[in-house]
């Protein structure tokens, strides 16, 4: 279906933003947590990224530009999803503005070890509310802080052309963005799941808003 000039739905299959969370790494598969820490992707994360590049190969679609942060389990996902699409070569922007939020001395920490020193509930707190961060860390509203502005100095430009654009980032850089995109509230937000490896799909309408929203399944 092809948008009238006056609508502000765009043609099928342009203004599409795909996020991907990286695929399970190292310290995922540990249950520790991992921040800025630049540890790189399992074998089963390297599977979970070619299983998403052949998801988005055989719904057709193809991308213009990517982005993806400066650390290595997200690039090297990236890598995997566009070898399978045979778009190596894809212009690609690496930034430290999508990097995963900061756990700070939580870094390296195993979840559960977490939980016995300071307290489930505490932990939970930290891990999944909106304006409260670890010690030493960044909460969501602090990565959100850099990423939103990011996406609207850099993607969003490249999606108003009518682009394909990928992201592939971290679970709360990816967080921060879906709540701008289907402006959740900071309690709506704390439901956001993202599975690692699994494909998110927006077409977006000519002002921004969400024309369509699906995450691809194998």
């Amino acid at each position: 279906m092809t948008g009238s000039p006056d609508s502000k739905e765009p043609p099928a299959g342009e203004n599409v933003l795909v996020l991907v969370r990286h695929g399970e790494s190292e310290w995922n598969r540990l249950n520790r947590f991992t921040g800025w820490k630049d540890v790189g992707l399992t074998e089963e994360g390297m599977a979970e990224a070619h299983l998403a590049g052949a998801m988005l190969k055989e719904t057709g679609q193809r991308f213009d530009c990517a982005f993806t942060s400066t650390l290595k389990r997200a690039h090297n996902t990236l890598d995997i999803i566009l070898e399978e699409l045979a778009q190596g070569k894809l212009p690609t922007v690496k930034a430290a503005a999508l990097n995963e939020r900061d756990y700070g001395e939580l870094v390296g920490i195993n979840k559960e070890e977490a939980r016995k020193r300071w307290g489930a509930d505490q932990v939970h707190i930290w891990q999944r509310s909106y304006d409260i961060a670890p010690p030493g860390g960044e909460s969501l509203k602090d990565t959100a802080l850099r990423v939103v502005p990011f996406y609207e100095k850099w993607i969003v430009p490249e999606l108003q052309k009518g682009k394909s654009v990928i992201v592939v980032a971290h679970g709360n850089s990816l967080r921060s963005l879906i709540m701008e995109l289907d402006r959740l509230t900071p309690d709506e937000v704390m439901q956001v799941e993202l599975g690692t490896g699994m494909p998110l799909v927006y077409r977006l309408n000519a002002d921004g808003t969400v024309a369509e929203k699906h995450a691809l399944a194998a």
